[in-house]
């Protein structure tokens, strides 16, 4: 019996539909990228003034030190001192690895109140066409929304779209660490949803916080919701290429990096959060336990080795989820490359069971919650795989955090 498996015209052929969805998509949405006009930002502003400051007659820290040279710096200062430079350059401490994280919580608060009166004068700002003041007021409300007290806000960008990253549980104390890299559409405005709630960075990180919890009571757990990256506007060439995971990939190992303490991470990347995962897989730190998938086009690697990363890589696909048909290959850039749930990959396959699309794996109840938690706890014995064979398990302990397999 003859297979065409690897022949050259399969390949075309695939190669081909490739191109022709991206030039749909071009067709249909543009380009979508976003052009700087050389003006500073608000938070480009803020680190401009840190850079110029000075405390106790000594210049401050360049704000892109290491965060350990950072945190020393913080460390020498007594609390006036620290609340001196939050409210003088709240969105450079608000931003700034290396800070405390309680004053990167208290900064974020000041300047999310410094932009929520920004976007109220521009609500009632007559030059502004009706859709402009619109705009304005929804940005506001969001902004009196992450203001919440207990709300712990750990970056915080207004330019453009706009990044935000939250914290959930006690992250200086945490003794396992989870981080959810989203996809594409994820901004300021799209960072909570109440409408189908857990398909938005703020949902998924409290169904997969309360899922931890519930799977191992006794284990101290933080989840950070990462919507701290410009990630792709639609399905356009930026969700077709690398160009928005390579910056994305930098600032997320910038955070893994810097986070307090020494527990162990684990990655949870949805659709083209899974790009910015594969992409800065090879540079992250040995910390970074597991890097599990959902729901992916393709980590930019022919296959899990090709990552170079140390952590457990994990990957699960619901049966329904409409990204399977997208053709998993790179062509001159364009594509993510293989499919991480297939068995050429090396991946571990876990379930989806329940997940219902793309947009469904944090839904709670879902098998695809479930073995996110199990991971995010340790109890990898306790994870469901895709297939009755259970190879997604092989090789790994009960319930711990050490020994990789």
């Amino acid at each position: 019996m003859t297979s065409f498996d690897s022949s050259p015209p399969l390949n075309v052929w695939r190669a081909l539909l490739a191109l022709a969805v991206v030039f749909v998509m071009l067709a249909t949405t543009g380009w979508t990228a976003l052009h700087s006009h050389g003006e500073d930002t608000p938070l480009d502003a803020s680190l401009s003034k840190w850079e110029h400051g000075t405390m106790g007659g000594h210049r401050l820290p360049d704000p892109d030190s290491a965060p350990s040279r950072l945190a020393r710096f913080f460390a020498t200062l007594d609390a006036h001192q620290r609340s001196s430079l939050v409210h003088r350059y709240p969105l450079a401490v608000g931003n700034m690895n290396g800070a405390p994280l309680k004053l990167r919580y208290q900064a974020n608060r000041i300047a999310l109140g410094e932009q929520r009166k920004v976007e109220l004068a521009r609500m009632h700002d007559n030059g502004l066409s009706s859709a402009g003041q619109a705009q304005a007021g929804r940005r506001m409300h969001r902004y009196e929304a992450l203001m919440r007290t207990k709300r712990q806000i750990l970056a915080f960008d207004p330019e453009g779209s706009g990044r935000v990253a939250e914290v959930y549980g006690d992250l200086s104390k945490a003794e396992r660490v989870s981080v959810v890299v989203p996809g594409v559409d994820s901004d300021l405005l799209t960072f909570q949803r109440t409408y189908r709630a857990y398909s938005a960075p703020v949902g998924m990180a409290r169904a997969l916080y309360k899922a931890e919890r519930t799977a191992s009571p006794g284990t101290r757990t933080a989840v950070i919701a990462w919507a701290d990256y410009t990630a792709p506007s639609g399905l356009g060439i930026d969700s077709a290429t690398a160009m928005r995971a390579v910056d994305g990939a930098v600032r997320l190992n910038a955070l893994v990096r810097a986070l307090p303490g020494r527990a162990p991470i684990a990655l949870y990347c949805h659709s083209y959060g899974s790009v910015v995962c594969g992409v800065a897989a090879d540079d992250l730190p040995e910390r970074v336990s597991d890097i599990a998938v959902a729901g992916s086009p393709g980590m930019r690697a022919a296959n899990a080795a090709h990552l170079h990363t140390s952590a457990r890589v994990w990957a699960m696909r619901d049966a329904t989820d409409w990204i399977q048909d997208v053709p998993h290959l790179e062509v001159g850039g364009l594509g993510h490359g293989a499919d991480p749930v297939s068995s050429g990959f090396g991946a571990r396959v876990l379930s989806a069971d329940g997940a219902s699309g793309h947009a469904g794996y944090f839904e709670p109840g879902t098998e695809s919650l479930l073995n996110f938690a199990e991971i995010g706890v340790g109890a990898y014995r306790a994870v469901h795989c895709a297939h009755k064979d259970d190879t997604c398990r092989k090789g790994l302990s009960a319930g711990t955090a050490a020994g990789r397999a």
